[in-house]
Formats: structure tokens, C-alpha cells, sequence
């Protein structure tokens, strides 16, 4: 956090003078999470009560050629200490001309295309605090240089600082069990949180398809969780980062009403080397019933080659879902699907759904349960964490 912020001060202090107007929005939430059971661990809540803010400064200026982001993030929540907390989500400086793009400073960076387990993004690491399905990502300090060309686009990045994942604390739902203890974290590399990682990335439209392959070297993103004892003779998990190696491919298709989608990766570290894999499509139905909404079939599948060692529930899972798009005023959605693992039967339930009040004002509801969580999934701490969560988001 702290490197973040200070790598974001000094683009800002640098472009000051050309940064004096600009466009400023922003939002401010309220949330609320409602858990059903009784927890695993005592010390743990049962709702939870936060309210979060973002606020956005953007500015252009030598006809558009230069621009600056500015995003900060916090939350303040109720129960849990380790989910109040603050975050520069993007700080970048952004040079564009003739084909090249340079960002430096902190900024966040999608690859993959699937719905349910991002494969392959690997560039910033995970907030596990916002939210379990890791969506949410914390800001991350870099030097982008991409380059378009008739052979496609390449991408190079510096990564100067490595953030660690953020993980709810000992009152918090939604963990392992027990808690993992990020003030005992370790690095394989002896630079730390100092080393620099390095990735590349070629991409290219080709007709319907959208393909791109990348390599990464550094700091994996997710731990190894190690058994420990902290400082009040607790047990605990230690979070263990390795240097990895990570080659990776993603793929998107549009073929008439299918959407077919493809990641695949190898990766090594100092004690594994593996393949892993997710896919599959989305149909949609357009103007369903004769009306404006679309619906959207979903299916896909994960693989892990780790099997039941992977650092990920998602290691041989299948997942199908449909997904309804009103096309509305209101920007009415909803999502609902479950991912079941077909070696052990256990299985994860979501439905999530979000409309517009107004042009500023946006409610949003999801609800997640686990059934059937076998001993050995990774799910199993979360067996108990059946939850309705209930969000009211105000933009201005």
C-alpha cells in the first residue's frame, strides 16, 4: 500500500502543472452481508455493515497525446480490520502516439476471457478482502510499452514492487480456517517484496477471434499457504511466495450467436511445474420472447493438472449459468449459475443482480451458498459462509 501510494504521489507531482483541470467523479457505498450459519471459528460475525468510497481525477492535454489517471480507494468496515482498508487502485501517466503507448505508474491490467476463473491474468494481484471471487485488484506500480503494428499489438512490462495478496482477518467470514497471517508471509526470492518482474504479451485480431499469448516472470501472485503458529501461539497460515515462470494463452471467439472462449497456461516454480486449463461459450438469445431482453447460456470447465494440491478450488470443476440482460433504462442484469466439482461433488451456488435508481443512484444483490463441500476442497473452510450480500452505490 504504502509503495503504491508513493509511486502514484510522484506521477502526480511530476504532471502537476499539466493536471490543473481536469474530470473528477466519483462514488460512495454502502453494503451490507447477512451470513446464515453459525461460523466455523467463534470470533467470527454473522453481518457485517461497511461503507466504501472511490473517487476518479482524469486529464488529457497535448491534444490528447498525454493523460493522467488518478483513482484512490477505501473501505471501512464493521467487524473485519483486515477489509478496512485503502488502496491507489490507478495513478498512471498515459503517452499515446502513432501506434506507441507508454503508462508508467500505478495502474491495473485484464487479460483472460472466461466468466468464472480468470486464468491467466496474472498481472496485479488479487484484494481477497472485496470479495471472494477475485474480481477486485489491487493497484500495481509498472512501466507499460505497447506497440501496434499490422502484426499485432506487443506489450512489455517492468514491474518494479510486488503487493501481497490481501487476505479477511481473524473476525472476518469468507476465510480459511484457520486465519492466514500475512505479518508471516515469505519470499523464495531474497529481494522480496523488491523483486522485479518482467512479462510480455502479443495479441491479435484475426476475424472473429482474438488471440493473444503471454509470458510472465516473477513473483506468483497466489501463495503457497504453509502451517505456522503466530504471535499468540495461535495456529495459523503462512503465506509463501515462489518465483514462477507462467506461458499462457487466451483466446475469444464470436461466431454468430456463440461466444467460445479458451485459457490455457504452463507454469513452473522451485517445486512444480504444471498445465492448467478453462473454456468454454456463452449463447445468447436475443430479444427473447419477442421482447428486448437477451438471455445468455453459459458452460465452462476448469482443470488443474495439481489436482487437489492446487493453490485454487477451481482444479476439476465444471460450471454452467445464465445470464439475463433486460436492455433497459435501468441497465437491469442478472447472473446465476453453480460450479460443481466433478471428482468430489461439492458445489458453489451464485446469483447476482444490480439495476439503476435514477441516473445516479445503483442497487445491487448477490447471494452465494455452498452444498456438499467435500473435506478435501478448498472450499471447505467457506462450508459454513452462506451469505446475501445487499449493495447501494451513489455516483457523482
Amino acid at each position: 500500500m504504502r509503495q503504491a501510494l508513493t509511486a502514484g504521489l510522484l506521477v502526480a507531482a511530476c504532471l502537476q502543472s499539466a493536471a490543473v483541470a481536469g474530470d473528477w467523479r466519483g462514488e460512495v457505498s454502502a453494503e451490507m452481508r447477512q451470513f446464515f450459519a453459525s461460523p466455523v471459528d467463534p470470533v467470527q460475525h454473522d453481518r457485517f455493515l461497511s461503507v466504501s468510497g472511490e473517487i476518479e481525477f482524469h486529464d488529457e492535454w497535448d491534444d490528447g497525446r498525454h493523460s493522467l489517471t488518478v483513482r484512490p480507494f477505501a473501505r471501512v468496515d464493521q467487524h473485519d480490520e483486515q477489509r478496512t482498508h485503502a488502496d491507489l487502485r490507478e495513478a498512471v501517466w498515459i503517452y499515446h502516439n502513432d501506434g506507441l503507448e507508454i503508462r508508467a505508474g500505478v495502474d491495473k491490467v485484464f487479460w483472460g476471457v472466461t466468466e468464472v476463473y480468470h486464468l491467466v491474468d496474472i498481472i496485479n494481484q488479487t484484494d481477497l478482502v472485496e470479495n471472494p471471487d477475485g474480481e477486485q485488484k489491487l493497484g500495481q506500480p509498472m512501466l507499460k510499452m505497447s506497440r501496434e503494428s499490422e502484426f499485432g499489438t506487443f506489450d512489455l512490462y517492468l514491474l518494479p514492487w510486488f503487493r501481497e495478496r490481501l487476505f479477511p482477518g481473524a473476525e472476518g467470514r469468507l476465510r480459511t480456517q484457520p486465519r492466514v497471517a500475512e505479518e508471516l508471509s515469505s519470499f523464495t526470492s531474497d529481494r522480496g517484496e523488491r523483486h522485479v518482474d518482467l512479462a510480455a504479451r502479443w495479441s491479435k485480431n484475426l476475424g472473429d477471434w482474438d488471440l493473444g499469448v503471454a509470458h510472465f516472470r516473477g513473483t506468483g501472485r497466489a501463495p503457497r499457504l504453509l502451517p505456522g503458529i503466530d504471535a499468540s501461539g495461535l495456529p495459523v497460515l503462512k503465506p509463501r511466495y515462489e518465483i514462477i515462470h507462467q506461458t499462457s494463452i487466451d483466446l475469444q471467439g464470436a461466431v454468430e450467436s456463440w461466444l467460445w472462449k479458451f485459457e490455457g497456461l504452463r507454469r513452473s516454480d522451485s517445486l512444480d511445474e504444471f498445465f492448467a486449463a478453462t473454456g468454454g461459450f456463452e449463447y445468447t438469445l436475443y430479444g427473447f420472447g419477442e421482447g428486448n431482453s437477451d438471455i445468455g447460456i453459459l458452460a465452462e470447465g476448469m482443470w488443474d493438472e495439481r489436482g487437489d494440491s492446487a493453490t485454487t478450488p477451481f482444479n476439476h470443476d465444471a460450471f454452467v449459468g445464465v445470464r439475463w440482460v433486460a436492455n433497459d433504462v435501468d441497465g437491469t442484469e442478472l447472473l446465476a449459475g453453480v460450479v460443481a466439482d466433478w471428482d468430489n461433488g461439492s458445489r458453489f451456488y451464485n446469483v447476482e443482480a444490480s439495476r439503476r435508481i435514477g441516473n445516479d443512484v445503483k442497487v445491487g444483490i448477490q447471494a452465494r451458498a455452498w452444498d456438499r463441500v467435500d473435506a478435501t476442497d478448498a472450499l471447505y473452510p467457506l462450508r459454513r459462509d452462506d451469505y446475501v450480500e445487499l449493495k447501494l452505490t451513489k455516483f457523482f
